[in-house]
């Protein structure tokens, strides 16, 4: 945009504005109808939408477009209309809503994009976060210097129902949304409101959406209660990631149909282990044990140990009601207090369930094993177990330090042998994430009494350990059938980017460790250092969890390329089918190769473990999102007091402050720190105060307290402690 002359000598030029050569004018021109593809323009419109003022260069406009248009650069219309006659490009990808003023989209893989394409609001044509969608990339990159583009059609709405608070006018009401991505208050008609009171939660289902409308039009489907109580919340939670509330009655139905009795034929058709030691180990509150070990001394001095796992399959047969609900929800989720099954509780807690001295169907991986730890033979099949004994984690761990109580001595040589996996594991090249998780004392009304960090024993790491080798095992076991090319469920984790891993290692020095980095084993080697060094220090939360972003996600697929976070070349998930479909999928394929079948095609197999993935990462961000609700809510009612903290994140917005003894995250805003003007310095991480220069970087450790608690954004207020200009008092909202 041009700038007034205060020169009257100026020549050529008229107040307003400045001339531009004849080379300038049309490269603008061109630029402006590239990333308007699809659209004519006059002059008189163009002259306009590029705020020309002075009367030469408005004047150039015309001619230059004739121009353009004689040597077909631009195309004209016989109304004398332009429009850009360049190619552009078409793709296919799914939307990330960043904030409220652009949105991102991530192309599908076989578009080959480099990098996501940004589009404004104004032509996203009404498509929300995680909508697929189809884009025109425009021909010029934008200001920015990235690829831009228009959203042309909304190709699949990735939800309908959003939940949020409803705000009631005389007129009118509005469902204002939790869901942080969705940056529209829903509008809805007061006959809509199902019953639903001013502040009350609901779920709203989207029903309309014109063109050119601001808001789109919803009806209230269900009235959750009252916001802020325990309950409500947590149905909150429920239904904006789409969980289920229940189970259809009819799919419970056809599971209370199943019989009870194992016949003797299955049982003859089986391997039997019911008489050799066996026993499960699981968390006190458990009720679905989907894995039993079984141990005895062989007669060469050798042991076998067998991992044991629910044949759900036998239960669950293809194109039943079941299959289709286990399939849709494809795994269980775990909130901070319930479990939303994938199967129905006759099964997941009863049929399936490796209950104490009952027999029960199982698909097994025996072991030979010698004292080192070293597997001499395996085997793979189905079979029939008995349970001697069910151990809580804490119970098995008591038998093994007091070295008395019940199998005492098969935990103790199971544990060592365990040991000795973990060991050569680790020599291999695979990365030791120990993440803390934060568990909640809850009263029978939900309200938290307490957190505590779950800490992990040997016993916890011993069942790892051989469900990691049964897990391995299955997978390598197919792999070797065919080189890999028989159509297999894998479990992959990708190498990390080197230029991800590098910014995390940037952030690790602000903590004060040097995190020398390589290739391959030297990369694992790096991490496992630095996890050892944080052990019980207060930045121990923080970077580990950075550590794991800075890594590739591991996900489901039929190609077998290997597990870098466990240094494994191939591997697979068998031992939990109660509460992840893909094992039901790895037990149903590698009976069928032990049968001697032919390898299925890939396609669907490959649709099935890209739909478990992404349930698997809604399942994730619903536990994440309760866990915070929880931390919200228990530091609404902690004590007010000051708090030590560690600074885990600095933006131009504001400061992120882990708080050490509880592990929850607050911010303290920019804008509410006003002992001075702070700067950010983005380079370095860190705000730097104009006229103190005092200076808020990664790691420091600060004295904080709670300002306010916002249940319905999940969000904790802080401010400095030691910031004497306020002393204000904590509030809730």
């Amino acid at each position: 945009m041009g700038r007034k002359s205060n020169n009257k000598s100026d020549k050529g030029k008229k107040k307003g504005g400045k001339v531009m050569d004849a080379a300038q004018l049309a490269r603008k021109i061109l630029n402006f109808l590239d990333n308007n593809f699809g659209e004519e323009f006059n002059a008189k419109q163009i002259i306009k939408k590029l705020e020309i003022r002075d009367s030469v260069t408005k004047g150039g406009v015309e001619p230059i477009l004739h121009k353009l248009a004689a040597g077909g650069s631009v195309s004209k219309s016989p109304r004398n209309y332009f429009s850009s006659t360049k190619d552009p490009e078409f793709v296919e990808g799914v939307v990330d809503y960043v904030n409220p003023r652009f949105a991102y989209i991530i192309a599908d893989a076989k578009f080959n994009v480099e990098e996501d394409i940004l589009v404004k609001e104004a032509d996203l044509k009404n498509a929300l976060d995680g909508d697929r969608v189809r884009v025109m990339v425009l021909p010029m990159k934008g200001r920015t210097g990235r690829s831009e583009g228009k959203v042309l059609e909304v190709l699949e709405r990735s939800r309908d129902e959003f939940v949020g608070r409803v705000e009631i006018s005389p007129r009118f009401a509005f469902v204002v949304p939790d869901f942080k991505k969705m940056h529209h208050d829903i509008f809805v008609h007061k006959g809509d409101l199902g019953g639903a009171e001013h502040n009350q939660k609901v779920v709203v289902k989207l029903t309309e959406w014109r063109e050119g409308d601001k808001n789109p039009t919803g009806k209230v489907t269900r009235v959750l209660g009252k916001a802020g109580e325990h309950e409500v919340e947590i149905h909150s939670i429920m239904a904006e990631f789409g969980l289920p509330f229940e189970y259809p009655a009819d799919v419970v139905a056809e599971a209370d149909t199943i019989p009870e009795q194992i016949s003797p034929k299955e049982i003859s058709a089986r391997k039997d282990f019911r008489g050799i030691t066996t026993f499960t180990i699981d968390p006190a509150d458990a009720k679905d044990f989907d894995d039993a070990i079984s141990y005895r001394k062989l007669d060469n001095g050798n042991y076998e140990i067998g991992v044991h796992i629910a044949d759900v399959t036998y239960y669950v047969q293809p194109k039943t009601g079941l299959e289709k609900e286990a399939f849709d929800r494809a795994t269980s989720v775990y909130l901070v207090d319930r479990t939303i099954p994938m199967l129905p509780e006759r099964l997941s807690n009863g049929l399936c369930s490796l209950r104490p001295n009952e027999d029960k169907l199982t698909f097994s991986c025996v072991f030979e094993m010698d004292e080192s730890g070293d597997v001499l033979n395996h085997w793979i099949g189905r079979t029939v177990i008995h349970s001697d004994r069910r151990f809580a984690y804490e119970e098995a761990q008591e038998n093994i330090d007091n070295q008395s109580g019940d199998f005492f001595e098969e935990l103790t040589l199971l544990n060592e042998l365990a040991k000795k996996l973990r060991k050569r594991r680790f020599d291999k090249g695979a990365v030791n994430f120990e993440t803390v998780e934060v568990k909640f004392k809850l009263d029978e009304k939900g309200t938290p009494l307490g957190l505590f960090v779950k800490e992990r024993k040997d016993i916890h790491k011993m069942i790892e350990e051989f469900m990691l080798l049964a897990n391995r095992t299955v997978a390598e076991f197919i792999y070797n059938k065919n080189k890999g090319a028989d159509t297999f469920v894998y479990r992959v984790h990708d190498h990390p980017d080197l230029e991800r891993l590098e910014t995390f290692s940037n952030f690790a020095k602000k903590f004060g460790h040097e995190i020398q980095m390589g290739e391959g084993n030297r990369i694992s080697k790096a991490l496992n250092k630095l996890m050892d060094e944080i052990q019980g220090k207060p930045e121990q939360n923080v970077l580990e969890q950075l550590a794991i972003r800075s890594m590739a996600k591991a996900i489901y697929t039929v190609e077998p390329r290997g597990h870098f976070g466990l240094a494994f070349k191939h591997y697979t998930h068998f031992t939990s089918p109660i509460r992840r479909y893909p094992d039901m999928m790895v037990h149903r394929l590698l009976q069928h190769y032990l049968d001697g079948g032919k390898s299925p095609e890939s396609e669907s197999w490959e649709d099935k473990c890209l739909h478990s993935s992404d349930r698997e990462k809604r399942a994730s961000n619903a536990e994440r999102a309760s866990i915070k609700y929880k931390q919200v809510e228990f530091m609404s009612l902690a004590e007010d007091k000051d708090y030590v903290g560690i600074v885990s994140g600095v933006t131009e917005w504001g400061v992120f402050v882990e708080i050490t003894e509880t592990k929850c995250e607050g911010m303290i805003r920019v804008q509410d720190m006003d002992d001075d003007y702070y700067e950010f310095d983005e380079k370095n991480m860190r705000l730097i105060g104009s006229k103190n220069k005092k200076m808020i970087t990664l790691g420091d450790q600060v004295n904080v307290r709670v300002v306010a608690t916002d249940i319905d954004r999940r969000t904790i207020d802080l401010e400095f402690a030691d910031n004497e200009s306020n002393d204000r008092k904590p509030k809730r909202r």
